[in-house]
């Protein structure tokens, strides 16, 4: 089993803003594979389906990003996940807008809500999926840019960036991480979607 983990902020005021990427990402999965959210045992919302033969659980936890990792670790506990079989989804401010970066494992590069993952987890060694939502034109104040949304001329790119962020969890699903890796850690962030 794959437990997919979609960082963000709960409630009307945060959706469709830059820190609310990841949420979006797994709507984005949840509704190409008709999944459909419920509450879980912990504060968060959970559904499960298959993908390629495969069982998923898309998670969205409601913690606020800096706790995510209660929740993350809740999930893992329940549904006796190994952390290898994570897949984490979040914003980045260091990735141009539009762009994906793909790892294996690492620190939390200044995300709070990787760190509450791994302060919880006690470990790095976890598959994560960065979505880029830098654009230093627009980035004055940090965290009013972050809770901030997306402006109608980022809108395309933030489409384009979901889909290829789709594609690369299912390449994940199916094919592995060291697969997505070779796929989809490439410097493209608009337009064509990688072959």
């Amino acid at each position: 089993m794959i437990a997919i983990f979609g960082l963000g902020n709960p409630g009307s005021e945060y959706e469709m803003t830059r820190h609310n990427v990841g949420f979006m990402v797994v709507d984005a999965i949840a509704k190409n594979l008709k999944i459909d959210f419920k509450h879980g045992k912990g504060e968060y919302v959970i559904g499960s389906g298959k993908y390629k033969g495969r069982e998923i659980l898309l998670v969205k936890p409601l913690t606020y990003m800096n706790n995510s990792g209660v929740a993350v670790k809740d999930v893992v506990e329940q549904f006796k996940i190994d952390v290898k079989d994570i897949w984490v989804i979040c914003d980045d401010l260091n990735l141009p807008l539009g762009m994906i970066r793909i790892r294996q494992k690492g620190s939390d590069g200044g995300h709070n809500g990787l760190y509450s993952i791994i302060y919880h987890l006690k470990t790095i060694e976890f598959p994560r999926l960065r979505c880029g939502i830098g654009n230093p034109e627009k980035m004055q104040n940090m965290v009013d840019f972050v809770l901030s949304k997306f402006d109608d001329d980022e809108i395309e790119k933030v489409n384009d960036m979901i889909d290829r962020a789709v594609e690369a969890t299912f390449c994940f699903i199916s094919d592995g991480i060291l697969t997505a890796m070779n796929r989809f850690n490439k410097k493209v962030m608009t337009g064509n979607k990688t072959p």
